[in-house]
C-alpha cells in the first residue's frame, strides 16, 4: 500500500490550522464527520482514534461484559477479537466461507445461544458480500449487529455503502487503509438514542454547560481525532470513487494473469460493490505460500498472508481451543499482493509465474 495523499495537497489547511491554533475539535474534524455520513449514507458519524477503540466503544454502549458472548468473524486482525476479551466477554469464533472469506448466516445461527449479545460481521479485507444477509438474521433474532468495516470504507452491498447497513459501524484510517490519516476511525449509527450516549461519552461524560463550565453528566472517554488528521481524511474521502475504481481495475489485471496459473481470487457478491482494500488469493493446490512469499522477497516485492485465523493464534487458541478448518486453511493458503497507483502488475505476475514454475 501507498498513500493516496500527498503533503502539496494539505499544506494550505495545515498551516492554516497552525494559524488558527486550533488543532482539536475545529472546522475540518466537524466537516469531515458530516462528509462521511454523506458518503456511507449513516444518520450519525462519530469520530474515534482508531477502529479498535470504535468497536470497544460500540461494545461498551451495548453494555457488554463478563457472561456476554459476542460473536466474531473468525478470518480478521485480532483486534476484532481483542476488544471482546478486554471487557470480559466470550468471543465466538464463527468460521468462514472459502470463497467469500466471510462469515455465513447458517454458521452464525448455530453458534446463537441466550448469552449471545452482539455479533461482529468483519468485511473481509474490504469485502462486504454476504452482510445484508447476516443483518437480516440478527434483526430476526433482536441482537445488535456491529460491523467491523476496519478495511471497507468504499465498499457496498445491494447498493447501500458500509456505514449504513449494519447497526453500528466501524471504520479505520489507519495508513494500510484507502483512506489514511496516520491513525484514526469513526463509529456510525441511524440510531438516535445510541448517536445521543456517543456524544456524551466521547466528550469525557459532558454535555451542555454548568455556569461558565461544561456539565458532566457522565463519566467519558477522549478517543478523538485531531485537526491535522482530519484535513487529510477530507482530501482523500473526496476521490475516494476513483481510487476504488483504480484498485478494481489492478484487481481484474491480476486475476487475467494469475487465475489461468490456478490462483483463485477472494470471492465477492454479484451485488457488491468491492474496494478493494487488498488483493487476495488463494494460491495453487499443492503450492506452498510461505515459500512465495519468500522468492518475491528475493525480487523485492512485498507479499504476505491474507489475514489471520483469530481461533488460531497462540492467545486464543491456549484459551478457547476451537478448531475453524476454513479460517486455518485460508490463513495458511492466502497470500496478499502489491495494490496501489502505478504497480507493475505484468512484474509482480511474471515473478509469481517464475517461483510457481520452480517449484
Amino acid at each position: 500500500m501507498k498513500p493516496y495523499i500527498t503533503f502539496d495537497e494539505v499544506e494550505a489547511d495545515f498551516r492554516e490550522v497552525f494559524a488558527s491554533g486550533m488543532f482539536t475539535r475545529g472546522q475540518h474534524v466537524e466537516a469531515f464527520r458530516k462528509e462521511l455520513a454523506t458518503f456511507t449514507g449513516a444518520k450519525h458519524v462519530h469520530m474515534a482514534t482508531s477502529a479498535t477503540t470504535a468497536l470497544w466503544v460500540c461494545l461498551k454502549l451495548l453494555g457488554i461484559g463478563p457472561g456476554d458472548e459476542v460473536v466474531v468473524s473468525d478470518f480478521s486482525f485480532p483486534a476484532s477479537a481483542n476488544v471482546v476479551e478486554d471487557l470480559g466477554a466470550t468471543p465466538i469464533f464463527a468460521d468462514v466461507s472459502l470463497d467469500t472469506y466471510n462469515m455465513l448466516p447458517e454458521t452464525l445461527e448455530a453458534l446463537l445461544t441466550p448469552r449471545t449479545k452482539a455479533v461482529m460481521f468483519v468485511d473481509a479485507l474490504g469485502n462486504p458480500s454476504g452482510m445484508h444477509a447476516i443483518s437480516e438474521l440478527c434483526r430476526s433474532k433482536g441482537i445488535p449487529l456491529i460491523e467491523d468495516a476496519a478495511c471497507a470504507i468504499g465498499s457496498a452491498e445491494r447498493g447501500r455503502r458500509c456505514g449504513s447497513i449494519a447497526d453500528l459501524t466501524c471504520l479505520s484510517f489507519h495508513p494500510r487503509k484507502l483512506l489514511s490519516t496516520g491513525e484514526g476511525g469513526a463509529i456510525t449509527t441511524d440510531n438516535d438514542e445510541w448517536a445521543r450516549w456517543l456524544d456524551v461519552k466521547l466528550a469525557h461524560g459532558a454535555s451542555g454547560m454548568k455556569g461558565i463550565g461544561l456539565d458532566f453528566v457522565d463519566y467519558g472517554y477522549n478517543f478523538r481525532l485531531p485537526e491535522l488528521q482530519a484535513v487529510m481524511g477530507r482530501k482523500q474521502l473526496a476521490k475516494l470513487e476513483d481510487i476504488v475504481e483504480e484498485r478494481n481495475q489492478i484487481r481484474n489485471a491480476y486475476k487475467t494473469l494469475l487465475e489461468p496459473l490456478g490462483f483463485k481470487a477472494q470471492g465477492v457478491g454479484p451485488d457488491v460493490r468491492f474496494n478493494v482494500q487488498s488483493v487476495v488469493f488463494t494460491v495453487p493446490k499443492g503450492r506452498d505460500r510461505n515459500s512465495l512469499v519468500a522468492a518475491l522477497k528475493e525480487h523485492s516485492i512485498e507479499s504476505t498472508l491474507g489475514t489471520y485465523s483469530l481461533s488460531a493464534t497462540s492467545y486464543y487458541a491456549a484459551n478457547y481451543k476451537v478448531n475453524n478448518p476454513n479460517s486455518r486453511w485460508l490463513e495458511a493458503n492466502t497470500i496478499t499482493l502489491p495494490c496501489y497507483s502505478g504497480i507493475d502488475v505484468e512484474l509482480v505476475s511474471d515473478a509469481i509465474r517464475r517461483s510457481v514454475a520452480s517449484q
